[in-house]
């Protein structure tokens, strides 16, 4: 492929993401437009599970990008002629347009974003969408059905360093268990119950509802959707501090090698209690957020993320250090039942 066809092609696919296609659902409009009908050609084209392509094909009919023959044996999926397609998409921007300036006000842009969210397709979008765009950490509770359509992502996150957690609910113990977590998640717990879906990433983006949402069933649940930093800190609250402990530990990622620096606090406690379940005392240096240096070893560590639990109530994390002016209890970002908030923090082995 030339670099201009290279070009036109990343082209094509950012002026599609414009009109609210996710990645995946434009490699399978593409591999549609190429020619290929039949679901196994284009699972094959767009990397994806065949499975995954009746979804994405149902999100794209309802665009009015391709037309669906179940009748076929095998089913098959061709693309609406793409002038016909656009303009079809261009009508529906254009119909929305005087009810979006009714109820548009300058003042709208300084508020939360709260949408409530009734369509699968929106709420495992969003999810994707919100694991593609973290950080620093994600926590997502999600129905065992639902997983393998976030496993990818979910991999590449952990991959490029986010810290994972990762609760799976609503079918048996030993059918979880033989699923490989290691290259996704940093901690795997199961629920054989149905708790509530939700997801929380960087302590920003959120969405919390009814496990029914995410069923390949029709369902008449919703989820609510937030982008709002104490609306997703109460979120992650529901999370750790309900779900989480109701559930059973299945996998926990193996201690990362020492030294390491954290800015992220919470994926420094979860740190220093794997590396204590392996017997390795540590040694901390860490700035403050007011710009002092405090070392020494740690002392005491509270986390909720691996068993067992410890700390004096539901959701602590934090270090206690051993410095030379005396014990200091360390916290991360908003803290303010513990001594200092920090900005960094280095652990390496206590020799």
């Amino acid at each position: 492929m030339t670099d201009n066809s290279q070009g036109e092609d990343a082209n094509v696919r950012e002026e599609l993401a414009v009109f609210g296609l996710s990645e995946t659902e434009i490699e399978t409009y593409l591999a549609v437009l190429s020619g290929n009908e039949t679901t196994r050609e284009i699972a094959e084209r767009a990397d994806v599970t065949q499975r995954a392509v009746y979804d994405l094909a149902e999100r794209l009919a309802d665009r009015g990008l391709v037309r669906v023959d179940e009748h076929a044996s095998p089913t098959t999926i061709r693309a609406v002629p793409p002038g016909k397609a656009i303009e079809r998409l261009s009508e529906r921007l254009e119909s929305v347009r005087p009810t979006l300036e009714d109820v548009y006000t300058e003042t709208s842009v300084d508020q939360p974003e709260i949408q409530v969210v009734r369509s699968r397709a929106t709420a495992i979008d969003r999810l994707r969408e919100g694991i593609e765009a973290a950080e620093r950490e994600i926590a997502v509770a999600i129905p065992a059905d639902a997983y393998p359509e976030i496993e990818s992502a979910l991999a590449a996150a952990h991959d490029r360093g986010v810290f994972v957690l990762l609760l799976v609910g609503g079918t048996d113990d030993e059918a979880v268990a033989e699923r490989e977590f290691a290259a996704v998640a940093d901690v795997v717990r199961h629920w054989e119950a149905h708790p509530q879906f939700m997801y929380v990433v960087d302590d920003a983006d959120a969405m919390i509802g009814d496990s029914a949402i995410v069923d390949r069933g029709h369902s008449d649940e919703h989820a609510v959707y937030v982008a709002e930093r104490n609306l997703a800190g109460s979120i992650f609250s529901a999370f750790l501090g309900a779900y989480w402990p109701a559930s059973t530990e299945l996998f926990v990622a193996d201690p990362s090698p020492l030294p390491r620096t954290f800015t992220w606090f919470r994926e420094a406690a979860f740190q220093a209690a794997v590396h204590d379940r392996a017997g390795t005392a540590l040694h901390a240096a860490v700035e403050t957020a007011d710009g002092e240096h405090l070392a020494g070893p740690v002392t005491a560590i509270n986390q909720q993320f691996v068993d067992p639990p410890s700390g004096a109530f539901p959701l602590q994390h934090s270090l206690v250090v051993a410095t030379d002016e005396g014990e200091v209890s360390l916290g991360g970002r908003g803290s303010f039942l513990e001594d200092h908030e920090v900005a960094s923090i280095t652990l390496t082995p206590e020799r």
